[in-house]
C-alpha cells in the first residue's frame, strides 16, 4: 500500500525482542532503534573528535534509526534463529531484502529516494554500518545490563558473549564508549544527576 510506510514504522513499538528469554522490563523495536541510533551518532562523534575521523553522524543516526525497520514485517527473529547455520542466515537474508522493498514501496515514489540507502545499504554508506552494528551490539549489552541489575541472571552469558562481539569489532569508538560511557548506565537516577 503506498502511503502506510510511517504507519507501518509507527508499529515498531508493538514488535518485542528477546522473545526467547525471560525479561524483566519488555523492550520493543522502537526503543532499541532510537537507542541505537543514539549510540550510533555517540561513536561517530566520538571517532570524529577523538580519533580525527571525518563520519557522517547524522547519516549514521538515520541509517541506525531505520535499521531493524524490516522486522515490522518479519518479527524479531532471536539472534540463535536467525544465524543457526549459513542456509537459515541466507534464507531470512532473502525475507529481510523482500521487507525492505515492501517498505520502500509504501512510500510516494517522489520520497523513497530518501529513504531507500537505509534499506538497500550502498557502497558509500559501508563504513558507517560498522557504527550501527557495534551501536546494535552496545544496546544489546545495556539491555543485558538492565537484566541483570534488575536480578535476572537470563541475561547473564547473553551479556558476556555480546561484550566479547564487541569486543571482537576492533572498533575503537566502541571500546571508548563501553569504557568511558557504558558504566554509567548502571547507575541510578540520583547517582547519575550528581
Amino acid at each position: 500500500m503506498e502511503n502506510g510506510f510511517y504507519a507501518m514504522i509507527s508499529r515498531m513499538k508493538y514488535i518485542n525482542r528477546w522473545a526467547l528469554m525471560r525479561n524483566e522490563h519488555s523492550e520493543n523495536l522502537a526503543e532499541h532503534s532510537f537507542e541505537v541510533s543514539v549510540i550510533a551518532h555517540a561513536l561517530t562523534v566520538i571517532g570524529n573528535r577523538r580519533l580525527g575521523k571525518k563520519l557522517d553522524s547524522e547519516r549514521a543516526a538515520f541509517l541506525a534509526l531505520y535499521h531493524d525497520a524490516p522486522e515490522t514485517l518479519t518479527g524479531d527473529m532471536p539472534t540463535p534463529v536467525k544465524y543457526y547455520n549459513d542456509e537459515v542466515r541466507d534464507a531470512y537474508k532473502t525475507v529481510e531484502d523482500v521487507a525492505c522493498k515492501s517498505l520502500i514501496e509504501m512510500l510516494p515514489e517522489e520520497f523513497r529516494e530518501d529513504y531507500i540507502s537505509a534499506f538497500l545499504p550502498r557502497e558509500e554508506d559501508k563504513e558507517l554500518w560498522k557504527y550501527v552494528k557495534a551501536a546494535d551490539k552496545i544496546s544489546a549489552l545495556i539491555k543485558c545490563m538492565e537484566e541483570k541489575k534488575a536480578g535476572n541472571s537470563e541475561f547473564v552469558f547473553a551479556g558476556e558473549s555480546t561484550a566479547k562481539s564487541i569486543e571482537a569489532l576492533d572498533l575503537p569508538e566502541a571500546e571508548i564508549f563501553v569504557s568511558e560511557f557504558l558504566p554509567c548506565y548502571e547507575m541510578t537516577l540520583d547517582e547519575l544527576k550528581n
